[in-house]
């Protein structure tokens, strides 16, 4: 079976600055692959890249075995390539539903013109949360009104709306209360069920070995290590972020949670 996506020898120039030079990913359909690296291993970088919004400076893209060239973010997530970002870009002023399809709602004809179908949408974000088995109190309530991870869920929920094969989580669980990163975590889970490919960058050790099956370490710009996460320990991935591929003698104080 082909990964759902691949990326080969991809190199990310910024002028002079070099923030990746040729790394390989590749995600099978239905697998949650864990990133991890310090701050400025270039993380962020490639997903941007898996995303479209940077173009590779060199390397090949490839989704489903076709190379693909993204012009634009849209393209990406027209090939079923998604990514929720810290920030999670919602509008708290409008509804769960609303931020859902937001500029992908169903239309109906008036006539020479399209207006939304509110109810439409209203139905199918009930469906949809519930397949995710995602819990709020109404598909209409207003995002301002909602916890840190019904918000995430929400942001998942969008993401995964439009027939998304893989979904680039970054950072997921860093602001959410303990109690609140479980659910968030189990609903990553559901979208393996669902056979929906995720990646998860994080810097929270606790979540990758809960969720994910395989784990890739990045390092200076450059692949460093992986492994299924069955064949390694923390001590090994902690080392793996500071450069060391022993995992041995990690400093105090680099537990990370």
């Amino acid at each position: 079976m082909d990964p759902v996506i691949e990326a080969r020898g991809i190199s990310k120039r910024f002028g002079q600055v070099v923030a990746l030079s040729s790394v390989d990913l590749r995600l099978a359909p239905g697998e949650v692959l864990g990133v991890v690296g310090d701050n400025g291993a270039g993380k962020s970088t490639l997903m941007k890249i898996l995303a479209g919004l940077y173009p590779p400076s060199d390397g090949t893209l490839l989704v489903e075995g076709r190379e693909v060239r993204y012009s634009s973010p849209r393209e990406a997530r027209d090939l079923g390539i998604e990514m929720v970002y810290q920030d999670l870009a919602l509008a708290g002023n409008m509804r769960i539903d609303e931020n859902i399809f937001l500029g992908r709602e169903t239309l109906r004809r008036i006539g020479p013109f399209g207006v939304v179908d509110h109810a439409a949408n209203l139905r199918r974000a009930k469906e949809h949360l519930e397949k995710l088995r995602i819990h709020v109190k109404s598909a209409t309530q207003r995002v301002e009104e909602l916890s840190g991870g019904q918000r995430q869920a929400v942001a998942i929920a969008r993401a995964t709306a439009f027939d998304a094969k893989v979904v680039i989580m970054d950072e997921p669980t860093a602001a959410l209360a303990v109690k609140e990163v479980r659910k968030v975590l189990d609903l990553i889970r559901d979208l393996k069920d669902h056979g929906i490919a995720v990646i998860l960058i994080s810097h929270r050790l606790d979540d990758v070995f809960y969720v994910c099956d395989r784990v890739m370490a990045l390092f200076h710009g450059r692949n460093f290590a992986e492994a299924p996460l069955e064949q390694v320990d923390r001590n090994e991935v902690i080392g793996w972020i500071m450069g060391n591929r022993s995992g041995q003698d990690v400093p105090a104080g680099h537990d990370l949670n």
